[in-house]
């Protein structure tokens, strides 16, 4: 029956050679479990049941989901072509779901690396006035966790630097309070003089370029990335991984979990929770890296 299968994707379909034998190895695959596990193949008997174990023996072995879910794959196309040949009355597989592949985790940068980033730029001093505004827009993403979306509309009117607070308008035009502290308003302060004195266009947002026109948003990921550059190997230097480096930052340091989806405008505390296992990577990494005995001759425990 597989080598029907097999002709028939070929010769029929017309599937790629890489195709036909990616999926002649998987099939041939699941006839041996079916055989070890099972006793014998016989698709006609074949139900639900015996696919999800072939599922969960598959992961045993150490398959990643995504490898998983391509042989399924492979299956549901077989068991297709058997209810077309009318051979069996329904599929095993269209009641069996595809493991679900593991989110990685928000790219973030450290702590250590922004001090170095933000020593660098008070060292410089550059006061000209690409300078002054390059560096607020990264401390600005850092101190708030604003989204790009949210800096680029800005307006004045929006920064109350008596208060010290931001008005944010998000996701759905949902408008949210964000406090920020004096060493912001230094920067604040010295950037609306600078754009004051040297941009003469009047805009409505409150970051410009020097020609008196608004942001685009390519502009302020380069921004962004040309400056982490200089601190991180992070592949992804976006204004996105400032957003992540804020949340993982107020975690680390004591800000409690309602506190902080708060802060960043999420609509669910869910959407918070995957900070928890950034700050939890970072604990465990350094408990291996400082605690004596987390050390052994070879390597640590638990790695």
């Amino acid at each position: 029956m597989l080598q029907k299968f097999i002709k028939y994707i070929r010769y029929e379909k017309g599937y790629s050679s890489h195709t036909v034998l990616s999926y002649n190895n998987d099939l041939s695959q699941f006839e041996e479990f079916l055989i070890k596990e099972v006793g014998e193949i016989d698709h006609t008997a074949i139900d639900a049941d015996i696919v999800r174990r072939y599922v969960v023996w598959l992961m045993e072995q150490g398959l990643s989901s995504r490898s998983v879910g391509r042989k399924l794959s492979a299956l549901r196309t077989f068991y297709k072509y058997l209810l077309k040949l009318n051979i069996i009355e329904s599929s095993p597989v269209s009641m069996v779901s595809k493991p679900k592949e593991p989110k990685p985790l928000p790219s973030f940068v450290k702590q250590s690396e922004m001090n170095l980033l933000f020593n660098a730029f008070d060292m410089e001093e550059g006061d000209d006035f690409e300078s002054v505004r390059d560096n607020l827009i990264l401390d600005m993403f850092y101190q708030t966790g604003m989204r790009r979306a949210e800096l680029l509309q800005l307006r004045d009117r929006d920064i109350d630097l008596q208060a010290r607070t931001i008005k944010v308008t998000g996701k759905r035009n949902k408008q949210r309070i964000i406090p920020f502290g004096v060493n912001l308003l230094s920067r604040i302060e010295a950037y609306i003089k600078i754009r004051n004195k040297e941009v003469s266009e009047s805009t409505p947002t409150f970051f410009v370029r020097e020609n008196g026109e608004p942001l685009y948003p390519v502009l302020v990921y380069r921004i962004v990335k040309s400056n982490l550059s200089k601190i991180s190997t992070l592949t992804k230097l976006s204004p996105h991984a400032l957003r992540h480096t804020f949340a993982s930052a107020m975690l680390n340091n004591g800000a409690d979990m309602d506190s902080v989806k708060e802060l960043l405008g999420h609509a669910s505390l869910m959407s918070t929770q995957v900070y928890t296992h950034i700050t939890f990577e970072e604990l465990k990494h350094s408990y291996n890296q400082a605690h004596p005995r987390a050390i052994k001759k070879g390597g640590l425990y638990g790695d």
